[in-house]
């Protein structure tokens, strides 16, 4: 059984013999001997980390059209860093499913009815990949790492602070996030400097796992102090942003968190607190969410809208464009329609319900579906596999070896879990804001090579 679980997730494959044989990784280091002499590439890492910090910078703050100028900065220098490598390379699970994952995208997109719009969609979403591709490379140094990660959690800071302003001073909805016919058809509901609440709510979701990995990795009374401060602004502008796919994808981060937590101090608790401290603390962690919904009314009228089913607008609203979404699928069920929302928006239409107008299939599994089809969320599925595999057999290493950064490897796994949960009923995911943290915590989890590699360890520890 572990040996078949071993292939499913690529954690035997030879990957060193892949490489050599590889026609594709024989570009890697094709002007090697040109980057000895230059003195710019000397210091190709850090130049890398800033642009990285660059994007997480302006990203709240700026127009696609900005991100999107340093995405093409952060393709270019991936591509030159690339060709001019003239070090051992190292290749993880999830380097080589994202290319597959990639190539999927590509023949949907070759294959789109509508090839121009898909094109333009293909661009964004390779993209998207090339962040990993930089920062799973970057963050081999765990010193450009932290630096990266001190500075999102600053400007997350920065995100939820304005967020709890617009709560306490009020703020004018931009469109109607509320139910109508609600008691909390007025309620203000937070959007910080990202324009809509649900899209703050997936932005913060990274913020509130790696401000709580800072408490653990970060060393002194005032950093920690700093970081508690951060979570605890983080998680109270996502409450106030009152998006419901949020408030669930944090539940299940904070779960994650804390099971991945039990792994890490398990051998040192004592026999009782390794069979009772998890199911006490979610047990404790749960009364008080009870608690809060019984006693907050406009807490627990969010909360029972999610199952009132066809009689709250939103809901009503995302089971019309499913069903019209598994219409799409069935037509298209293998490659799909193309990417992108451009895509969409032309083929949605014949398949609306009257009245019900959508930009996206509001889950990212079924716009996954819908846009490469089948096989893409087959392959987007196994990606998830693999890299939370990789993930927990590197936080396994950092745990015999007692690092700190091994809270790093933590937080990019719950943010996963935290995301995926929120894309479930949201498709906010796709927006560049979230895709680039979604692509950086991947890159965070592949900058770690498997143990059973024969690159240089000390490149990557």
């Amino acid at each position: 059984m572990n040996s078949v679980w071993a292939k499913f997730t690529l954690s035997d494959l030879p990957l060193q013999r892949w490489q050599t044989s590889s026609y594709l990784y024989k570009l890697v280091g094709l002007f090697g001997s040109w980057r000895d002499g230059s003195l710019i590439l000397n210091w190709a890492e850090l130049i890398g980390a800033i642009l990285i910090a660059l994007v997480l910078i302006i990203s709240p703050f700026s127009t696609t059209t900005s991100i999107g100028i340093l995405l093409l900065a952060i393709t270019g220098y991936w591509l030159l860093l690339t060709l001019s490598e003239n070090k051992t390379f190292g290749t993880s699970p999830t380097h080589l499913v994202v290319l597959l994952y990639w190539l999927i995208a590509t023949i949907a997109t070759a294959f789109s009815p509508l090839k121009s719009e898909a094109f333009s969609g293909w661009i964004k979403f390779t993209l998207y990949l090339l962040v990993f591709a930089l920062s799973a490379k970057v963050f081999r140094s765990k010193t450009l790492l932290n630096w990266v990660i001190t500075i999102f959690l600053h400007i997350s800071l920065l995100v939820s602070v304005y967020g709890i302003r617009q709560q306490i001073f009020g703020v004018e909805q931009l469109a109607t996030w509320n139910d109508p016919n609600s008691p909390l058809a007025n309620d203000t509901r937070v959007y910080s400097y990202l324009g809509n609440p649900n899209l703050l709510a997936g932005y913060l979701l990274a913020g509130i796992a790696l401000s709580l990995a800072a408490v653990f990795a970060w060393r002194g009374l005032f950093p920690k102090l700093l970081a508690i401060l951060m979570f605890s602004l983080n998680s109270a502008c996502l409450y106030f942003t009152d998006s419901r796919g949020g408030w669930i994808g944090m539940l299940a981060l904070i779960a994650a968190f804390l099971l991945l937590l039990r792994y890490w101090w398990g051998e040192y608790l004592p026999p009782f607190w390794r069979i009772w401290l998890l199911p006490l603390v979610l047990g404790i962690f749960t009364s008080l969410i009870v608690i809060a919904i019984i006693v907050v009314e406009p807490l627990r009228l969010r909360i029972l809208s999610i199952f009132a089913g066809r009689g709250d607008s939103s809901n009503n609203f995302r089971l019309n464009v499913w069903l019209a979404v598994l219409d799409m699928i069935r037509d298209r069920p293998l490659i799909g329609i193309g990417l992108g929302n451009d895509v969409f928006n032309k083929i949605y239409p014949f398949y609306m319900k009257t009245g019900f107008t959508a930009l996206s299939a509001y889950s990212i599994f079924l716009e996954t579906a819908v846009e490469s089809g089948l096989i893409g969320l087959t392959c987007f599925l196994w990606l998830i596999i693999v890299t939370i595999n990789q993930g927990l057999v590197n936080l396994g290493v950092y745990l015999q070896q007692r690092k700190a950064q091994g809270f790093w490897l933590i937080a990019a796994i719950a943010t996963m879990v935290g995301m995926l949960t929120h894309g479930l009923v949201d498709t906010v995911w796709y927006r560049p804001q979230i895709n680039i943290l979604w692509w950086l915590m991947l890159g965070i989890i592949a900058s770690d090579v498997p143990i059973n590699s024969t690159c240089v360890k000390e490149n990557y520890y």
